[in-house]
């Protein structure tokens, strides 16, 4: 015996809901007639739709008669399922024929289509829905060998297409409005990023809250000129007055979904606070009018949100610059009004200085008329009145500097033969505390732009200090050409510094505490003085340290003029001086050496 032949309705088994739906189906009411009268080319087809989990619907016939599976029934919605199963499909994509129907008849001349990502708008929740899909639309030959339907295998897009474009909306945000300078001026660039996706957001607005609370004042506008009765310019929340419930947003600081009226209100719309971190009130309020086009579930709601939550992210940011800007610029006027200070009492210690120190310098003169006690107390004067000019110049060339007025002279010098000099002062204080000096003087083979003056201070504060934290050992002094700048070097074998201490050597009235030296005396600005007027060369300055092995002092300055400023070279001098040569750092170098403890 052989096996028993299929039952035309075999061809419906299987299929899930849809399977089942149409085999409950009265056929012979429908364009395809009963199930026994169909063509083996159809049901085969069918059998495949229905075990298939892949999307997949056959349009049959001349009046494309409708069947479809399990995963293709989402795509028909509340509005067209169930009636779309052995329907028409002219009658069921009333609202998309036009598109649909000139491509099922270019299938059924033997033409398949297909394309990625096809917008398709369709009415299957009420409304007419923006869509994608990813499909193909192919042939089914009956018997004869003719077309007699279509296939169509299809995947919906819609969820990442709208995802890739609301994402690439909050993108834009997060570069392009994160950098403003103003929370106006953040809002007006998250407007203009708005208006480039109307799709999603067919208008939107951007209100900024004043500090009080009371008013709302429109500072982005998109999809909508400003000042219209859907976009007033200024909101007073106190009087609830305008087209939107700002102030109940505002108070409450959750989100509202409106229904808009005629004329330019939008049909919906989402109204969200703009937050604002740790406060009770937020920044701003966001209209954002809902696309009649999709359907507001979840996921535009969250991106809405997230607008909302980049747009306050940019406000915060430009008030926090702002706010520093504010806090810098105080900063500045303080620190200008230091500046000033220090400049204007220098000045005014620096005449009766003078005045006091002639008369010593003239009674010192006649020494060997003067009675012991008389010398004893003139050179107290003297010395001393060496010690606190020194510091009321350093004083003085810090607030020339930072009030940009330093005049300097730049003129080819002898660099070696200079710094030779220079070192040379300090030898007898340096062998009067035991120590060693070496310099290493090499030919640099030209002359170096310096000021003249300034280079004296660069290497007495560095020999100073050096001879200040040294007790065994030596000083060494070394003078070299390197590539296209020369290469000023000062070592000594004192205490060191530890590498925490390191970055701040150089800040002015920096001190390192507890640090074993000659003498406890000092501001802490020598060293930062000698930073600023090595700059002021185009140059640098680094500093190695190992705590008991010593420091070495590097400075770096370019050769030529070509990195100096143009009238600054060999200029004339212009107002008070504030060189005093190397006696009053020899003076002071040489009471270190011997001990001496009075002041």
């Amino acid at each position: 015996m052989g096996d028993a032949p299929f039952a035309a309705a075999d061809c419906l088994l299987g299929g899930g809901e849809m399977g089942a739906m149409m085999r409950a189906l009265d056929w012979s009411r429908t364009p395809v007639g009963p199930v026994a009268s169909w063509p083996q080319s159809l049901r085969t087809a069918v059998s495949i739709l229905l075990e298939s989990r892949f999307p997949m619907y056959i349009a049959w016939g001349p009046q494309y008669t409708q069947f479809y599976n399990d995963g293709y029934r989402p795509v028909l919605g509340s509005t067209k399922h169930p009636a779309a199963m052995g329907l028409a499909a002219a009658a069921t994509f009333a609202e998309s024929w036009h598109i649909i129907g000139p491509m099922f008849d270019g299938v059924r001349q033997g033409v398949p289509v297909g394309a990625e990502d096809w917008m398709l708008p369709l009415d299957r929740h009420g409304f007419l829905e923006e869509c994608y899909f990813t499909f193909s639309y192919s042939p089914i030959r009956d018997e004869s060998g003719t077309v007699g339907g279509v296939l169509v295998t299809v995947t919906e897009t819609t969820d990442r297409v709208l995802g890739e474009r609301r994402l690439n909306t909050l993108r834009e945000l997060s570069s392009q409005t994160n950098d403003a300078s103003t929370a106006e001026t953040a809002c007006a660039t998250a407007g203009e990023i708005l208006a480039n996706n109307r799709a999603d957001i067919p208008v939107g607005l951007v209100y900024l809250l004043d500090r009080d609370g009371k008013h709302a004042t429109l500072a982005a506008a998109a999809g909508l000129a400003r000042g219209t009765a859907a976009s007033p310019e200024r909101v007073v929340l106190t009087e609830e007055s305008g087209p939107w419930p700002l102030a109940a947003v505002a108070s409450s600081g959750t989100a509202m979904v409106v229904e808009g009226g005629d004329g330019p209100l939008p049909r919906r719309a989402l109204i969200l606070p703009i937050a604002r971190a740790g406060a009770a009130r937020p920044a701003g309020i966001l209209v954002a009018a809902l696309s009649p086009r999709l359907l507001f579930d979840a996921k535009y709601r969250s991106f809405l949100e997230l607008v909302a939550g980049q747009i306050a992210t940019a406000i915060a940011s430009a008030r926090a610059l702002q706010e520093a800007k504010a806090r810098a610029a105080a900063l500045a006027e303080i620190d200008h009004a230091k500046t000033a200070f220090f400049s204007n009492v220098s000045h005014e210690f620096r005449t009766p200085l003078t005045l006091l120190l002639g008369p010593a310098e003239e009674s010192l003169a006649r020494i060997d008329s003067l009675p012991a006690d008389d010398v004893a107390r003139w050179q107290l004067v003297h010395r001393n009145g060496l010690r606190l000019l020194k510091l009321v110049n350093t004083l003085l060339d810090f607030s020339r500097i930072e009030a940009g007025r330093v005049h300097a002279s730049y003129q080819p010098t002898d660099l070696g033969m200079l710094t030779r000099e220079l070192a040379g002062v300090f030898e007898s204080a340096i062998e009067r505390a035991g120590l060693r000096l070496t310099v290493a003087i090499d030919d640099i083979g030209e002359p170096v732009y310096v000021d003249r003056d300034m280079w004296e201070k660069i290497v007495l504060n560095l020999l100073s200090n050096a001879l200040k934290f040294t007790f065994q050992g030596g000083i060494d002094v070394a003078l070299r050409r390197r590539d296209d700048g020369v290469v000023l070097t000062v070592r000594d074998s004192g205490i060191g510094v530890t590498a925490e201490q390191l970055p701040y050597l150089f800040d002015r009235f920096h001190r390192v505490q507890g640090a074993r030296s000659r003498t406890h005396e000092g501001t802490g600005i020598g060293l930062a003085l000698v930073q600023e007027l090595i700059k002021l060369h185009g140059g640098r300055v680094t500093v190695e340290s190992v705590v008991d092995r010593g420091s070495t002092f590097t400075v770096t300055i370019p050769l030529g003029s070509a990195h100096l400023p143009a009238e600054q070279l060999a200029a004339p001098r212009d107002g008070t001086p504030t060189a005093l040569g190397a006696a009053p750092f020899v003076e002071e170098a040489l009471r270190w050496s011997t001990g001496a403890s009075s002041p």
